[in-house]
């Protein structure tokens, strides 16, 4: 497989870590962008983007970043918060009236971008269109009772928290979370991102599609077994509710809808550039950073059966852990995308990663194949 882009000679083996995932058959394209002190060090792309292997993966390929595009949220509302239009503490109920339903007249901006305000899933099932309506989908958020105790537990809202944090967005800023997000982050930095995206940006869009024969780790299997055997479990229903959530990926109409939870499009380079810019504050100031960064949860998830650790709209290392490590230092913070796709930053070496494929692997943290690219990054760092 060519690979192409550019790279400093220093990262060579990272390069050639790259160039082994295609030995795989099953993979088809993938790009991987490195940044150090907000400069590019490697920036690589190669494979196919469409399902039929027709069409070369190019430098401006954008693909579904899926829960990638929870921390740009998470950012957009931190903004508002240093604004002070926004509060993490005052309660939800204060910007949306109607949220405080059902028991939730206490719930915090700071619960929910940390998974703690017990609202990962909708028990009532919805027909397949309602994915696509906002209305629907906030004004059954706001109905919805928790369920645990906000701030007893933590479960990570895989779908929902794009409606939760995106409405809030929408109330305070007076503008869509896709709009917000492109004219507050997206655009000052110049980066290849769009939630909702435009229909004449479709023709660069890769196609994804579910690696076969691979169950994944343990991890990964006890979550599957969950969703084949219980409807109505709440893992279920975080993933299938709307049933449509699992079968949208390559449909115009999932592309032009504004998910803030998932459907953000981009690349590799937006990774990577979006978390450079995290470390040299030009997104946050630097004490909001420090809040958004610093653990708030940490714990069994009860969404996705396995331990996971939270800071503000991103995901922290485990180290003890071999599916929730980013491989790179303790400092590290980011947020994986179903399949494989990751964006982090590392502040100990003033790194930005971005990773994105169009090869689905079945893992629930992190994809084996970033983190063994993470390996070999470090051991350039090092040598």
């Amino acid at each position: 497989m060519q690979v192409k882009g550019r790279l400093d000679l220093r990262f060579e083996p990272l390069k050639q870590a790259f160039a082994e995932l295609f030995n795989n058959p099953q993979e088809r394209g993938a790009a991987l962008c490195v940044q150090i002190g907000g400069q590019s060090v490697l920036d690589l792309w190669a494979g196919f983007a469409d399902k039929d292997r027709r069409q070369d993966w190019a430098e401006d390929t954008l693909v579904n970043l899926f829960s990638c595009s929870k921390t740009f949220t998470a950012v957009c509302a931190l903004q508002l918060v240093a604004e002070g239009k926004l509060d993490l503490d005052r309660p939800v109920a204060h910007y949306w009236p109607e949220f405080a339903a059902a028991g939730k007249e206490h719930i915090s901006l700071r619960q929910i971008l940390c998974h703690r305000a017990g609202l990962p899933a909708l028990r009532e099932l919805l027909p397949p269109e309602a994915l696509y309506d906002w209305h629907t989908m906030t004004s059954r958020v706001a109905a919805e009772a928790p369920w645990w105790i906000p701030g007893s537990a933590q479960g990570y809202a895989a779908i929902t928290y794009g409606w939760l944090v995106g409405e809030l967005i929408r109330r305070v800023d007076g503008r869509s979370p896709g709009q917000s997000i492109g004219a507050r982050i997206a655009r000052p930095l110049g980066l290849d991102f769009y939630l909702g995206t435009p229909a004449h940006e479709f023709s660069r869009i890769a196609h994804v599609a579910r690696a076969k024969g691979n169950l994944g780790d343990a991890a990964a299997q006890r979550l599957l077994k969950c969703m084949m055997t219980q409807p109505q479990a709440l893992s279920t229903r975080a993933f299938a509710n709307p049933p449509s959530i699992m079968t949208s990926t390559n449909k115009p109409e999932w592309r032009r809808m504004e998910q803030p939870a998932a459907n953000g499009h981009g690349n590799a380079r937006t990774l990577a550039s979006f978390f450079s810019a995290l470390l040299d504050d030009r997104l946050l100031p630097a004490e909001l950073l420090a809040e958004m960064t610093r653990e708030h949860s940490q714990g069994e998830d009860l969404t996705l059966l396995t331990e996971t650790r939270f800071a503000l709209g991103c995901l922290l290392d485990q180290p003890m852990l071999p599916n929730a490590t980013y491989g790179a230092s303790s400092k590290a913070f980011g947020h994986p995308g179903a399949g494989g796709s990751i964006g982090f930053a590392d502040p100990e070496y003033e790194l930005g990663f971005g990773f994105v494929c169009n090869t689905l692997g079945p893992y629930i943290l992190m994809d084996p194949r970033t983190q063994q690219l993470v390996r070999v990054l470090m051991d350039c760092l090092h040598s």
